[in-house]
């Protein structure tokens, strides 16, 4: 890395996980940063002059609120997660650097499936049906309930619905069950999760940067499948509905009381324009646009796959 010049009057950041990308991007700007890291990164940061705090984050006990005083003394302003495992110490992290609780309170909200769609729902967002699952015989219940809600008749296939993890990112403990057979696959280990209903449509998702409240900028992407779901840039087809997601993305920030940070939500558009929330994560990036654009610079190839 370069060594290190950067402007005093600049707020102070901390990047919780290892990404070399991240580092890279946050060296080529004049704010000063810090990695925190577990300990294995430690020699090639002294190797490379990265600045570095060790920390397991596996680790959880009364010792926790170490890190966030260790980085409070050392001046950090904000604390930014670079992956769905450090979320959760970003919040109580920001929570203790900004003085504000209901930082960690968002955090855990962001990371729940479940609750993050109750929030969704009490904001007049659009989702579809869900529930928790606390057993197998939850998830073959719902299974009946949902396609007796379809008027489904003896012989009718059934819709599926898909059973998913609260806090695993993408797709991973992403189940789709069709009958009660599916079930019996289930391991007991994977109990709670959620459960929804399917949602036929368009799958898109949305990158947006937000600064005290309002969208600093915004992109659609498409789903397109190789082998594995990766992203492109939204076809014009989709470039229609813009201004119809950007409103969609306002009642987001208002749902969930966001002031700033990088949001992900994924939606569903019907045949009619009808659009459906599926689920988001939020990355509490800096406060100031050219540090979530550099950290989004840095950031878009490890986001891309959650």
């Amino acid at each position: 890395m370069t060594e290190q010049k950067y402007d005093p009057n600049k707020g102070y950041v901390a990047l919780l996980g290892w990404s070399l990308n991240a580092v890279e991007a946050a060296d080529k700007f004049d704010r000063r940063y810090v990695v925190v890291a577990p300990d294995w990164a430690e020699e090639y940061c002294e190797k490379h002059n990265i600045p570095y705090v060790p920390w397991n984050f596996e680790r959880l006990n009364d010792r926790s609120i170490e890190i966030a005083q260790t980085l409070k003394d050392m001046g950090v302003d904000v604390a930014i997660p670079l992956f769905e495992e450090t979320v959760e110490w970003a919040g109580a992290i920001n929570s203790v650097l900004m003085n504000n609780p209901r930082l960690l309170g968002q955090a855990m909200l962001l990371r729940d499936k479940a609750l993050m769609k109750r929030r969704a729902q009490l904001g007049g967002i659009r989702v579809g049906i869900f529930e928790e699952a606390h057993d197998k015989e939850d998830v073959i219940r719902f299974l009946k309930r949902v396609n007796q809600t379809l008027l489904k008749l003896d012989g009718d296939p059934n819709d599926p619905i898909h059973l998913k993890a609260f806090d695993k990112a993408g797709c991973l403990g992403h189940r789709v069950i069709r009958t009660p057979d599916d079930v019996d696959a289930i391991p007991d280990e994977e109990f709670p999760a959620l459960m929804e209903s399917h949602l036929d449509g368009w799958e898109f998702a949305v990158e947006a940067w937000i600064h005290n409240g309002k969208i600093r900028f915004l992109n659609i992407s498409e789903y397109v499948t190789l082998g594995y779901s990766v992203f492109v840039p939204a076809t014009p087809d989709l470039e229609k509905y813009r201004a119809q997601i950007t409103a969609e993305i306002e009642k987001l920030i208002k749902t969930f009381d966001i002031d700033f940070g990088f949001v992900h939500p994924e939606y569903f558009v019907t045949s009619d324009g009808t659009m459906y929330f599926s689920n988001q994560v939020v990355r509490p990036l800096a406060g100031r646009p050219e540090i979530t654009a550099a950290a989004a610079l840095g950031l878009v190839n490890i986001w891309s796959w959650e």
